[in-house]
Order: C-alpha cells, then sequence, then structure tokens
C-alpha cells in the first residue's frame, strides 16, 4: 500500500464481497500492516471468525445478533414460514432498538480505530446492509469517510451502498449475481458462504 489510504466500496447483490475483503485483509496482513475488521449484523459462527483473529496485524470484532432482521414487505411470507424465529421483520423506519444500540456503539468503536491512526486499514464488513436497515446513519459513515487519516484505507462492504458512499468512495465494485445455486434450492455452505 502506497502512503495514501483510499475508501473502498463492495456492493451489490452478488456473491463476493466479504470474500473480496478477507481477501484483501489477507494480503495486508502479509505484507505487515495493522489492520481492523469490524463485522456489522454477523452473528459468531461464519467460518472466517475462527482465522481472523489468528492473522498477524489483524484486530477482529463482530456485531450481530443470532438472527437476521428484514423489513415489513420484503421477504415472501413462504421465506418467512422457512426462517421461522431466526428472522425478525419490523416497519419501515422501526428497527428494533437493541439492535439499533448495538450497532451504534459499535460504529463509535469501529470509528475510534479509524480515526486513531494506529490501522493502516480498517474493514467495516456489512456495513452498507446496516445503514439500508436504518441501524446507522449514512451521514455519520460519510463524515467518517471524509475525515479518516489519510494512510488509512477503509473498505466498506455490504449490499444496498447508498448513492452517496458510492460518490464519496475511491474505488467502488459492484457484485453482480448472473446466476447462484441458492436458487436451485442449495444452502450456504460451511466454508464457501458461512
Amino acid at each position: 500500500m502506497s502512503d495514501k489510504g483510499y475508501v473502498q466500496v463492495y456492493t451489490g447483490n452478488g456473491k463476493g464481497k466479504t470474500t473480496a475483503a478477507l481477501g484483501i485483509t489477507m494480503r495486508a496482513s502479509g505484507a505487515g500492516k495493522k489492520i481492523a475488521f469490524v463485522q456489522f449484523m454477523k452473528a459468531l459462527g461464519y467460518s472466517e471468525q475462527k482465522i481472523l483473529p489468528t492473522l498477524p496485524g489483524v484486530t477482529w470484532k463482530t456485531l450481530g445478533k443470532p438472527f437476521f432482521i428484514a423489513k415489513k414487505g420484503s421477504i415472501s411470507e413462504e421465506d418467512l414460514a422457512q426462517y421461522g424465529d431466526s428472522c425478525v421483520v419490523f416497519e419501515e423506519d422501526n428497527p428494533p432498538a437493541d439492535y439499533v444500540k448495538m450497532i451504534s456503539d459499535g460504529f463509535a468503536e469501529a470509528k475510534e480505530m479509524v480515526m486513531s491512526g494506529e490501522f493502516d486499514m480498517v474493514v467495516l464488513d456489512e456495513i452498507n446492509c446496516a445503514m439500508y436497515f436504518g441501524l446507522l446513519d449514512k451521514n455519520e459513515v460519510l463524515e467518517l469517510m471524509r475525515n479518516k487519516p489519510a494512510h488509512t484505507e477503509l473498505i466498506l462492504t455490504g449490499r444496498y451502498a447508498p448513492d452517496e458512499i458510492i460518490e464519496a468512495a475511491d474505488l467502488v465494485t459492484e457484485m453482480r449475481e448472473i446466476k447462484h445455486y441458492y436458487n436451485e434450492g442449495v444452502q450456504a455452505r460451511k466454508g464457501i458462504e458461512d
């Protein structure tokens, strides 16, 4: 990495956003860089969480609940029945207050990591989803993007990146689904999607 740190965004409905962030984290670790990897909306149980804390120079934190959330009307009744208690549905603009607080507190901690200047790279995994679901105000993220230390690489992942975030970023990659075996009923596989 050069002396200048850029803002990268990985978004879109295709597979590979977190995977790309994990790849660049591994590369930066191999180069002797110091990295903070903060996962929003991900509970414990993902395979990468076993290896991230063991990588040299990586500080890892996850902020999630053992369920996922959806805006009312955004998920079919059929899918909702399949997910059962593992999905919490909320009214537009009224996400669960405890989730908002957890994400807000976590973002404050992530912001401190960025602004400390201690890290060469900070990954905010699934932060775009946190903004989309109303758990975090996009203006807070935009402020962080504008004010981060010049040397810090900042990476934002997740579907639904707001237009303002895309406009303010230096690099944006959209993962676009063309074909996916999920549509054939294949569930997330350990070590591949999970």
